[in-house]
């Protein structure tokens, strides 16, 4: 890991560690704040995502509805 001054004055060289399949992580102020990774991976890890979640349509038809009370609540009289 390290911090972002140094990421900025080797950026060659983290770009080079990145791409032959070494993640590098930089610091801002102490606390992580990015991972640098080769665009191939970063690539490769949106597909995977992607592949894994379902649709939004799908998520929705599969809400267990039987498991939710619902209230049985009358519509009040309106006189018009």
């Amino acid at each position: 890991m390290m911090n972002l001054q140094d990421a900025k004055n080797r950026f060659s060289a983290v770009v080079e560690a990145a791409l032959a399949g070494h993640p590098q992580k930089v610091t801002r102020r102490g606390k992580p704040a990015v991972v640098v990774v080769a665009a191939e991976e970063y690539d490769r890890l949106v597909k995977a995502a992607q592949a894994k979640r379902g649709s939004f349509a799908e998520h929705l038809l599969s809400f267990p509805e039987a498991d939710v009370p619902r209230q049985q609540i009358q519509p009040r009289d309106v006189e018009f």
